[in-house]
């Protein structure tokens, strides 16, 4: 009965001992096996062949790292197509990112791959290396199948309806310049880049909660605590997302000393991040704290911040530091707040000196009606979302390209970028004369705090490495449709799951 071949990872291991045992050889394949094509069937039979009994595991949906929306089918569904094989004998659910513990656990005599995992360069994660290794060591070896192949992805993007026609339409259109290999050789290149990221680092905090409902008395939604979560963000997670794609990031942001939040801001900062902290006495660290419901809605905000302009001994100290030290950066990101770090006197600094501006001022509840991009005279890129590019012009209705171009113009920007949530990005090549829309690439929206930094984050990188304006927000959007599903900033977006999510989006 099918029912008999689905078993645990634990039992899956037993089983292999007993057979070893009694002389009998278990292949092993391991994979997602998201949608079940002709290719799956000849690569299995094939393996099946290579000894007496053939293993499969699959990775469960929380390791599945093909970006949103994967897997398709759910990882029950997939071991119960798998399971309904004739030559197949038995399949697990893996709940582990790679093949390598059950590779440790069935130590299989031989375990088996498809021919287009033969050349470890093609591997975005490094993992088939590994895997051939583990099983090297314990006595089996690697067979590679030699059989017809289809994309799984591919098969999905065309006739599942993974994505609206809208956005199958942009890829299609894209496909036709640029390959998924192409992008991301050319996003890998930017690894030598040198990047500041200023602005103000925030301790953003989430506390959870439980709708209680109306007050006795009053008008008052009452809630129950349930636990609080601290993130590191602002230019902290810009700065951390930019870590994972150049070696060489500087963090230069001003820090509070009642309380400076110094030591957890620390420990959140990635590998590779250099902070340069200037200090505030008698001040907080800027903290945005949340209430939120059990679906993520903020039910009310607290912000801890002063108001007044920045001292003037911190404002000359910061300003001899941009002065001695902006040569050194290829690019600065600006995640420009509006909680006062920022003054006139280092925008004016930045202006002069920076090689490659990259900006975005953000409109919050802190600074509503006093924030705007034109506060700088020159970026190189403005990053704005769609109400903070009409506060900037105080225009409500004219086509957004007008409106995109009239701010860009003022600032005297190459590029613009206008993000639009649900209806995508606009990108705006000034000096070709071009625009590019990119339709939203998410097919599932957790958590919107933090996707616009990190929307600049990678776009200005691209812009100032003079990747193409199409191919840079082609690379922001599939960031930020990553990220919006990470809780506020729990975590920078990983190179090899953006990697992975450009191949899925271009196969």
């Amino acid at each position: 009965m099918l029912k008999d071949k689905l078993i645990s990872l634990e039992s899956l291991a037993a089983k292999a001992r007993a057979l070893r045992q009694k002389g009998k050889s278990v292949v092993l394949c391991h994979g997602v096996f998201d949608l079940m094509h002709a290719g799956h069937i000849r690569h299995l039979q094939k393996a099946k062949e290579q000894g007496d009994l053939l293993f499969v595991s699959i990775t469960a949906d929380e390791h599945v790292n093909k970006g949103p929306g994967r897997p398709v089918f759910s990882d029950s569904l997939r071991a119960e197509m798998l399971s309904a094989l004739a030559c197949v004998d038995f399949v697990a659910v893996n709940h582990a990112p790679t093949a390598l513990n059950v590779i440790q656990a069935v130590r299989p005599a031989v375990y088996a791959k498809g021919n287009d995992y033969k050349s470890f360069k093609d591997d975005l994660t490094g993992n088939i290396l590994h895997e051939k290794n583990a099983v090297l060591r314990h006595g089996g070896r690697i067979y590679y199948t030699d059989e017809i192949t289809f994309s799984s992805s591919s098969l999905l993007n065309s006739y599942f309806g993974v994505f609206p026609e809208k956005v199958k339409s942009y890829l299609q259109q894209l496909r036709r310049s640029y390959s998924d290999a192409q992008i991301i050789s050319q996003v890998r290149a930017l690894s030598g880049l040198r990047v500041l990221v200023f602005g103000d680092g925030i301790v953003d905090e989430y506390h959870y909660t439980s709708p209680l409902g109306q007050t006795g008395k009053g008008n008052i939604l009452a809630v129950k605590y349930d636990s609080q979560e601290q993130f590191a963000g602002g230019a902290i997670a810009a700065a951390n997302h930019l870590a994972r794609f150049v070696k060489n990031v500087t963090l230069a942001t001003r820090l509070g000393t009642k309380p400076s939040h110094e030591g957890f801001i620390r420990s959140k900062l990635m590998k590779g991040v250099q902070p340069k902290f200037f200090y505030i006495k008698d001040e907080s660290t800027v903290v945005k704290r949340r209430f939120v419901d059990p679906d993520l809605s903020k039910l009310f905000e607290v912000y801890y911040f002063n108001e007044d302009p920045m001292p003037a001994g911190v404002e000359s100290q910061v300003c001899r530091w941009l002065t001695r030290h902006l040569k050194d950066f290829d690019v600065v990101v600006i995640p420009d707040f509006g909680n006062g770090f920022i003054t006139p006197k280092m925008v004016n600094i930045l202006v002069d000196k920076a090689k490659f501006l990259a900006v975005n001022t953000q409109v919050n509840s802190g600074n509503r009606g006093y924030h705007v991009i034109h506060r700088y005279s020159r970026v190189n890129f403005v990053s704005l979302n769609e109400p903070e590019l009409r506060l900037a012009s105080h225009n409500r209705h004219d086509p957004l390209e007008e409106v995109a171009a009239s701010v860009a113009k003022r600032v005297r920007a190459s590029y613009i970028a206008v993000t639009r949530g649900t209806n995508g990005a606009l990108m705006m090549d000034l000096n070709r004369k071009k625009v590019y829309h990119v339709p939203a690439l998410s097919t599932k929206v957790v958590d919107r705090i933090g996707a616009g930094d990190c929307f600049l984050s990678l776009a200005g990188i691209c812009l100032a490495g003079k990747l193409p304006a199409e191919v840079a927000a082609f690379v922001a959007s599939a960031a930020a449709a990553l990220d919006v599903q990470i809780v506020c900033n729990r975590e920078p977006i990983d190179p090899v799951t953006l990697y992975k999510y450009v191949t899925t989006l271009l196969k």
